[in-house]
């Protein structure tokens, strides 16, 4: 019995990600008291420990969360910036574009800009670090919001968003602003 409430709070913790998950919150949803559920984490804590497992268990402000160990840092950093030394596609840069300059921005707001689904190059920003949720928009559904991240500026060598272009100054030739024209139209008259 105790393996099936451990196996449920290890994943509420996966669930919830970096929000994390109170043990207020853990005790209700697995129908169990909040001493339990905190004795459970304990048990969880130690096994981790124990079996030299990638991940740990984090408290931070009475909220629980899976975590990654600190010593395996330099790896982690290693491949998040790997993808980026691999380029972005156009579907992605055109996405970096909107979000940078009209953030926060929902993903139907961007396929609203480009035309198209954005879906894939969302992910692949936020696979690379650049763009991160940010909240939602109020309303029906709440959409998930965008903006860019520390990582992007610093990529960049932006100090801050005050410091992008502003879009009549890019330096384009004749094709690239021919084809690009409609593009900076639409997000120009959104802003």
């Amino acid at each position: 019995m105790q393996a099936s409430k451990l196996a449920k709070i290890e994943g509420l913790l996966f669930v919830t990600g970096d929000d994390g998950i109170s043990p207020t919150e853990m005790a209700e949803l697995v129908e169990i008291s909040e001493d339990e559920v905190i004795q459970l984490l304990e048990v969880l804590s130690e096994q981790m420990a124990k079996e030299e497992r990638g991940i740990r268990l984090a408290r931070l402000a009475n909220r629980y969360r899976l975590t990654t160990k600190v010593e395996h840092a330099d790896m982690y950093k290693k491949l998040a910036s790997s993808p980026i030394h691999g380029g972005l596609s156009r579907a992605a840069l055109e996405t970096l574009a909107i979000v940078a300059y009209k953030q926060p921005i929902t993903r139907a707001e961007i396929d609203e800009v480009r035309g198209v689904k954005s879906e894939k190059a969302l992910q692949s920003l936020v696979s690379k670090l650049l763009i991160e949720e940010c909240g939602r928009a109020s309303g029906t559904g709440r959409a998930i919001l965008y903006g860019t991240t520390p990582y992007f500026l610093d990529h960049f060598g932006l100090e801050s968003l005050a410091d992008l272009p502003d879009l009549k100054e890019l330096d384009l030739n004749e094709e690239e602003q021919d084809e690009t024209d409609l593009f900076f139209e639409k997000l120009n008259a959104d802003l």
